[in-house]
């Protein structure tokens, strides 16, 4: 018994300590609420607010001298309103003068009579809310019963006072309705019908007959309880009694069965009194105000299965930094003596960084959500769930800037895969596009369902790159790419992911997704840091950035444009990064260090000698743009040093960005999808096209417009991506290109051209690098074929059929025989070295 008193006691505190906590909240929450900064839409609802007070105090001014100078003003009233206007003779007893004495005419006696004050209550209150954000009472609920008791209270003046001068009490539409219900229903049947309505109106507004029959109820179980106590308590006494109990022991037992009714009853009053408090909040309607982004609060009215309240979540205001005042320090440092540190930029000392201003806000750029879209969404699905008797204790909404999640906690024993099951099913109800289920969500308890807004907001690259999280980026690749649900922006490192594979079906924001990127690395890195090798085999999409070649962009020594769109070009440039690639690595361990953080530490505090090859190292990022039309035209001359550069470039600073509109899996081949962790979907046609691309489904239930997943191959992430429009991509690339450059764009290894020669020469002089290797591969294998020279030396399929013709010609292997293999003519690999040396 003293146990179960504990835990009561228990419970009271933790419920005691739990309101304590949403006081403390809700106080948090109205100061933060009153430090919101004035923004030109809020200034505009203050003013209107301010207006709407003014004009109830007049309002209420004129109706009550209405009430004692109507008789005066009455003759004035019947001319036209260009005479009572604008002649200065006439003149009215009203103390608001004559705008006064129209409007307390038109109000009171022309329409609704003396519950025309009531209108008087209604504008005040919502003059309040705009003006000080102060609710004196629920909103919604003031015009609900003020609206109800204008019209009742007209027709009830109207059918008591039928004629004389307390006509004025209902008005012309009082006394018009109670002509045509006396004329429908009799004076008995109208008395009674507007006694039924006021009989309905308080039943279901205050709900009063409901909470005296569950008083009546709870007071008959605590009656009950009492009696079964007191029960317990005498069968104690007996039973003590009975086997002569020492007077210590039934002195226990009694004080403890008294202490265990004190509690029972304790029990029964709090919980009588807590439903009493449940019962009056779920009759208050709480307002979310939309205008307050900052604002968190919860809905607590009662939803069709059950007094369920849902926390709202609403979008948080971001801090912004202007990056204008983040000066180039770095970059002035002066070259004094061998000691003074190593400055990459010093070059280009005087480069500016591009600033925001360049780039446009589209869009309101404010989240708002109504407060009935939400109520509506959330029974709908309480509804559904209840459908399939899947209960739940607690929801959450949080609104983002596309979608909003509304989060749910299900009760003890219900299985998440039934929830799961029931995508389709929400989706239906809500009529939405795109419901997302999440079960669960890793990290939270809970499961999540991405409803889309009916009025998704876009989210402005401008906002992002001015949002902190990307101002204080301290990454050395940091890409801004757009919002979270919750409206933070969402910043990552390139070089820790360590390449990023997009794609998404057309017209989803593929293309702006990777301006988006491109833009990200400009607006932080200085073009000593950076380099671009851009491939765009559809010819337009990066055709802006060439404006900034000399400053970010690399290229082959004898490439005139920087901006690769040839297929034969981009299989010598990926050729070309490869000698790259390989290259670092060679100085990578001459300076005895691992990566390309490394290595530029040591140079900068010049412990490594340039006169021995050594160099500072900028990241070089590829970017691929329509990755499918390569894979079409070059095949394996293309997907061999993509490969090649995913599995080692990163520790020397190659990072590849790969997109495609053709999310199949003859182009996102798994040798690609296992280099690349890091992908980006946006929206697809298909859960086979999300499978290809992420390993998962939800890409197919993604609304568009930008809306994306990114898997970082830990768990999915969703976002809006940042809309950055065209003609701001050409400002930002103007400005940078209109300050000084470098003499040349960054040039890469030089690489021999695989096409030189043709398949049929036979000369030693005219014979393929690689020919002796191929050869031995051939000899060693006893196989003549060119796939074999394919995937034994990495080869594309031009240049290893042309090994083979040379082979041929030298009477290593025989000739073409179809499907099968060529005949080896040499037998073993000394006899091929006797061969060789007798040719040389």
């Amino acid at each position: 018994m003293a146990r179960k008193s504990n835990k009561h006691k228990n419970t009271f505190k933790h419920q005691t300590q739990k309101k304590s906590k949403d006081a403390s909240t809700k106080t948090k929450q109205s100061k933060k609420k009153r430090n919101i900064s004035l923004i030109p839409g809020e200034r505009t609802k203050k003013v209107a607010g301010l207006t709407l007070l003014v004009f109830s105090l007049l309002l209420l001014l004129s109706f009550i001298s209405h009430l004692f100078s109507w008789k005066g003003d009455f003759s004035t009233m019947e001319l036209s309103a260009s005479d009572f206007f604008l002649d200065t003779d006439i003149q009215t007893q009203n103390v608001i003068g004559k705008l006064g004495a129209f409007l307390s005419h038109l109000f009171i006696t022309k329409w609704f009579g003396v519950a025309s004050f009531l209108f008087v209550l209604m504008f005040v209150t919502t003059g309040l809310r705009w003006l000080t954000e102060i609710k004196l009472f629920p909103e919604g609920k003031i015009y609900r019963h003020s609206v109800f008791l204008i019209i009742w209270l007209s027709v009830a003046f109207g059918f008591i006072f039928r004629s004389g001068e307390m006509l004025i009490l209902g008005g012309t539409f009082g006394y018009q309705s109670n002509e045509w219900l006396t004329s429908m229903f009799g004076e008995i049947g109208t008395g009674f019908i507007l006694f039924f309505l006021l009989m309905v109106y308080f039943i279901l507004s205050f709900s009063f007959v409901v909470n005296l029959l569950k008083k009546q109820e709870k007071a008959t179980e605590t009656e009950t309880q009492q009696t079964e106590s007191r029960k317990a308590e005498t069968e104690v006494v007996k039973q003590d009694k009975t086997e002569d109990n020492t007077e210590g022991e039934f002195e226990s037992t009694r004080k403890a069965t008294t202490e265990e009714q004190a509690n029972t009853i304790d029990e029964a009053e709090k919980q009588t009194a807590e439903q009493e408090q449940e019962q009056e909040q779920a009759r208050n309607d709480i307002e979310l105000s939309s205008d307050t982004p900052q604002e968190e609060g919860k809905d607590e009215s009662a939803d069709s299965s059950g007094e369920i309240e849902m926390t709202i979540e609403q979008p948080k205001e971001e801090k912004t930094e202007d990056p204008r005042e983040t000066s180039n320090e770095e970059s002035q440092t002066e070259h004094y003596t061998i000691d003074t540190p190593y400055d990459p930029t010093l070059e280009l000392r005087d480069y500016q960084f591009p600033h925001t201003d360049l780039l446009e806000v589209h869009g309101s750029d404010m989240i708002s959500v109504e407060k009935e879209e939400l109520e509506t969404n959330k029974n709908k699905i309480l509804s559904t769930l209840n459908n399939y008797n899947i209960d739940i204790s607690k929801i959450k909404a949080t609104i983002g800037p596309t979608i909003t999640l509304y989060e749910i906690v299900p009760a003890p024993g219900v299985r998440i895969s039934k929830i799961k099951n029931l995508e389709d099913d929400i989706a239906l109800s809500l009529a939405a596009l795109g419901i997302r289920i999440i079960a669960p969500i890793p990290g939270r308890g809970t499961i999540g369902i991405e409803v889309p807004n009916s009025n998704p907001e876009t989210v402005s690259m401008k906002t992002v790159f001015q949002s902190s999280n990307f101002q204080n980026s301290k990454f050395a690749l940091p890409i801004g790419i757009g919002k979270t649900i919750s409206n933070e922006s969402y910043v990552f490192d390139l070089s820790k992911l360590p390449h990023l594979l997009m794609a998404g079906a057309t017209g989803q924001g593929k293309s702006v997704g990777l301006n988006a990127v491109i833009a990200s690395l400009v607006y932080k890195k200085h073009p000593s840091q950076l380099k671009f090798v851009l491939v765009d085999p559809k010819k337009v999409e990066l055709s802006l950035f060439s404006k900034i070649e000399r400053h970010f962009l690399a290229k082959l020594p004898d490439s005139e444009e920087a901006i690769i769109t040839d297929t034969q070009k981009v299989v010598k440039t990926l050729n070309s990064l490869t000698v790259e690639m390989d290259q670092r690595y060679e100085l990578l361990k001459n300076a005895h260090v691992r990566n390309i953080k490394e290595y530029n530490a040591k140079f900068v505090d010049r412990k490594l000698n340039p006169e021995e090859g050594h160099r500072y190292l900028p990241y070089i990022v590829l970017v691929v743009d329509e990755f499918a039309d390569l894979i079409m035209t070059a095949g394996k001359d293309v997907e061999n040093p993509i490969t090649r550069l995913a599995q080692l470039a990163r520790a020397v600073g190659i990072h590849l960005i790969i997109a495609t509109q053709r999310p199949s899996v003859n182009i996102i081949t798994g040798v690609i999808k296992a280099n690349f962790p890091a992908r980006v979907a946006f929206r697809v046609t298909s859960k086979v096209d999300s499978r290809t691309i992420l390993d998962a489904a939800g890409a197919d239930q993604l609304i568009g417009r930008g809306d994306m997943l990114l898997s970082t191959g830990n768990d999915l992430i969703r976002l809006q991506c940042a809309f950055v429009d065209t003609p701001e991509v050409d400002n930002v690339c103007d400005y940078i290109g209109a300050q000084r450059a470098y003499s040349t764009p960054f040039l890469l290894p030089e690489v021999a051209d695989d096409n030189s020669g043709s398949s049929t020469d036979t000369g030693d002089e005219e014979r393929d690098d690689l020919f002796e290797d191929a050869a031995r591969v051939i000899v060693q294998h006893q196989h003549g074929s060119t796939s074999l020279l394919q995937r034994k030396l990495k080869l594309g399929y031009n240049r290893a059929g042309r090994i083979i013709d040379q082979l041929e010609a030298a009477g290593i292997v025989g000739a073409f025989e179809g499907s099968k293999a060529r005949e080896v003519k040499i037998n073993d690999e000394a006899t091929l070295e006797q061969f060789l040396n007798g040719e040389n």
